[in-house]
């Protein structure tokens, strides 16, 4: 049987009783917890280069562990020269082991190795207690060897949490999350 990664051990042993007290819940199911990781990538140029959705699809599962979806366009946009059906993304979604397992690595190894971090801004809640992270370079991520990458792309990363905006906070705040201090 597989180990449980370091940080849900740490989750169910010691912070999931500490924001049941903080937060006043009764119902141990009630707490929040981490429930997804969603990564989307938007490659809008991918529509007129097929190898460099190939080139992502490699790289997004070297950094997850696990195989994107290509996401295609729902409706044809002229402006963009985009056709309803093509290839213009890719989106994975972690859940379990493999979800406890990135968030570790994204918050002990990749934040920090951003450019000029100061700390994630607190303004991404989506008011349902999820966050949303832009990354600008998917370089940052140790797995990726910046010799073979023709050019940086960004992701983004939604943390799915139950409960509400300040739950939410709280949560990801007692997981290692390093957001910006408030004066």
């Amino acid at each position: 049987m597989q180990n449980k990664p370091r940080l849900k051990k740490e989750y169910f042993d010691k912070i999931q009783s500490e924001l049941q007290k903080e937060l006043g819940i009764k119902n141990i199911m009630a707490v929040p917890r981490l429930e997804k990781i969603v990564i989307n990538v938007g490659l809008g140029e991918a529509k007129s280069d097929s190898k460099l959705l190939d080139d992502m699809i490699e790289d997004v599962s070297m950094i997850v562990g696990q195989r994107p979806i290509k996401t295609k366009a729902k409706k044809a946009i002229s402006n963009f020269k985009i056709r309803a059906g093509e290839d213009i993304g890719l989106k994975v979604t972690l859940r379990a082991n493999m979800m406890w397992e990135f968030f570790d690595r994204l918050v002990n190894v990749v934040i920090p190795r951003m450019r000029d971090f100061r700390g994630v801004p607190l303004k991404a809640f989506d008011g349902n207690g999820n966050y949303s992270l832009g990354i600008k370079e998917h370089t940052v991520f140790p797995e990726i060897d910046t010799s073979k990458v023709t050019k940086p792309r960004g992701m983004q990363i939604i943390m799915v949490v139950s409960g509400d905006d300040k739950a939410g906070e709280l949560l990801l705040r007692k997981l290692g999350m390093p957001f910006v201090k408030k004066d």
